[in-house]
C-alpha cells in the first residue's frame, strides 16, 4: 500500500477535491493542506489536531484513491517516556462527497484504545511486551452519517520507532525490525479497502517562523543561499491511510473505465477530515476517564491552511467546528484576506519585503483608456463595475449564475477568485 504523501490533488469547492482518475504522463502536484496548532482550543487539544490532509490517485494502482488524515502535530520522535499516539474517545473521521449535494456521502469513522501490557516498567517496550498499545476500529457510513458498520476491528498501531533495543533486540525488546512492523499494520477491511494507522514524519515543509512574523517568509538571499527553514523537519505525525476502489468512491459505483475524460464530473470527490471529542468528560479520582456518547467536532481540514492563515483568531475555533458546507458565513475572510495588507505598498506592504513579488493589482486589465483598469486592494472594487453588463450572460459572474457571490458588493475584491477556490469552485474547471 503506498503511503507516500508526496502526491497529486485537485482541488474544488469546499474541500480538497479529487479526481477519481489518472491519465499516462500526467504529472501529480502536490496539495499543502496543512493546519498545525492553528486555533487557540485545538492547540491545547493536540490528540485530536488535524495536521495534513492528501487525497491522490493511488500511483500503485490507478484503479484505486488513497487518502491520508494527519493528526498530532509537532510529535518529537523522543519524547518518551509517554509516546504520541492516537487518543481514545476521539472520532477520527475521514468525510467523502461525491454526488454534488450538500453533507458528506461516505464517512470512515476511527476509534482507538490504549492498553498497557506490562504497568511494572517505566518503558514503553520491553521484554517483548507494549504499554500503551494502541488498537482500533474502523466504521464506515455510505448514508452521511446516519448508520456506520465495522469494517475493521483490533487494527494493529504500531509503536513508536523508539530505537534499536525496544525494537530490534530479542532479549529485552520485541525481536523484530520497524520494516516488519509496519507492514504488519497494513490491512484490508471488509469492503476491500486498504488500512494503515500510525506515527510517521510530518511530511510537510513550512517556514513557521517566517509566516508568523507578519508573513515575512524567508527566501534566497542576495548570494542564492535558502533560508527558509523547515520547521515541521525531524518532528512526527500520526497518519490515518486509506487505499480505496474507486467504485466504492463513485457515486454509482462505476469503474473508473467508465469515465468519458479527466474531467468527467460524474468522477469528482470532495474530501475533508475531522476530529470529534465528548461534550461532557469526567476526570475520575483512580485517574480513569467517564465521557458522554455525544460528540462535538473540534477539528477539522480540507483546504490548505484556511484555518492557519484566512479565518481571523476571534472565529478560529468557531471554523473548526462547523461544517465546510457552512463556509460561506466566513466568506468576509476571503474576499478581504488580511495576508493582502502586507501585499499592497498603500497599506503595509513596505514592512513586509518578502511579499514584494506579490503586490496587488491596483490597475489590472487597463487597456489605455481613463478609468478602464480594475484595483483588487482590500476593500476596493475589483471586478464589481462589470457587474449587470451584457458582456456577463452566460458567465459564472452573471447574475443568474454565481453574480451574487462573486460580485457581492464594490468593496469585496478577490470574491471573484479567492472565494470561489474555497466555496463556489472555480468557474469553468
Amino acid at each position: 500500500m503506498e503511503i507516500s504523501t508526496k502526491k497529486a490533488v485537485k482541488i474544488f469547492c469546499i474541500s480538497v477535491a479529487v479526481t477519481l482518475l489518472s491519465i499516462a504522463g500526467v504529472r501529480e502536484v502536490t496539495l499543502e493542506a496543512s493546519s498545525h496548532r492553528e486555533a487557540p482550543l485545538i492547540a491545547f487539544d493536540p490528540l485530536a489536531d488535524n495536521t495534513d490532509l492528501y487525497a491522490f490517485v493511488s500511483p500503485d494502482d490507478p484503479n484505486t484513491v488513497t487518502i491520508i488524515a494527519n493528526y498530532i502535530p509537532l510529535q518529537l520522535p523522543e519524547g518518551g517516556p509517554n509516546y504520541s499516539s492516537f487518543g481514545e474517545n476521539i472520532r477520527y473521521e475521514i468525510h467523502i462527497e461525491n454526488n454534488g449535494v450538500a453533507g458528506a456521502d461516505i464517512i470512515y469513522r476511527f476509534t482507538f484504545n490504549k492498553v498497557n501490557e506490562d504497568p511494572t516498567t517505566f518503558f514503553n517496550i520491553r521484554l517483548g511486551k507494549e504499554n500503551l498499545k494502541t488498537t482500533y476500529t474502523a466504521e464506515k457510513s455510505t448514508d452521511g452519517g446516519n448508520s456506520f458498520v465495522t469494517i475493521k476491528t483490533n487494527g494493529i498501531v504500531p509503536p513508536y520507532n523508539i530505537g534499536p533495543r525496544s525494537i530490534e533486540n530479542p532479549v529485552v525488546g520485541l525481536g523484530t525490525t520497524y520494516d516488519a512492523l509496519i507492514s504488519a499494520a497494513i490491512t484490508t477491511a471488509s469492503t476491500g479497502e486498504k488500512l494503515f494507522a500510525g506515527p510517521a514524519d510530518d511530511p510537510f515543509f513550512v517556514d513557521l517562523g517566517g509566516v508568523f512574523d507578519l508573513g515575512g517568509l524567508r527566501s534566497r538571499n542576495a548570494s542564492g543561499v535558502d533560508k527558509a527553514r523547515d520547521a515541521v523537519a525531524k518532528f512526527n505525525c500520526h497518519s490515518i491511510a486509506i487505499q480505496i476502489p474507486i467504485f466504492l468512491l463513485q457515486k454509482d459505483g462505476m469503474q473508473v473505465s467508465k469515465a468519458t475524460s479527466i474531467l468527467d464530473p460524474n468522477f469528482v470527490i470532495g474530501v475533508w477530515a475531522t476530529a470529534s471529542r465528548p461534550v461532557t468528560t469526567t476526570l475520575n479520582g483512580d485517574g480513569t476517564e467517564s465521557a458522554s456518547n455525544n460528540y462535538v467536532q473540534v477539528s477539522r481540514l480540507g483546504m490548505p491552511l484556511t484555518n492557519e492563515a484566512v479565518i481571523p483568531i476571534g472565529d478560529k475555533d468557531k471554523w473548526n467546528a462547523t461544517s465546510p458546507y457552512d463556509d460561506l458565513q466566513f466568506a468576509q475572510y476571503f474576499m478581504n484576506p488580511e495576508l493582502a495588507l502586507y501585499m499592497d505598498d498603500s497599506q503595509f506592504g513596505g514592512a513586509v519585503p518578502a511579499l514584494g513579488k506579490l503586490r496587488i493589482q491596483s490597475n489590472s486589465l487597463n487597456n489605455g483608456m481613463p478609468g478602464s483598469g480594475f484595483d483588487f486592494r482590500n476593500g476596493k472594487p475589483g471586478l464589481f463595475p462589470l457587474k449587470g453588463s451584457p458582456a456577463l450572460d452566460g458567465t459564472a459572474l452573471s447574475e443568474a449564475n454565481f453574480g451574487s457571490i462573486l460580485l457581492p458588493n464594490n468593496s469585496s475584491p478577490r470574491a471573484v477568485d479567492i472565494l470561489p477556490i474555497f466555496y463556489t469552485g472555480v468557474p469553468n474547471l
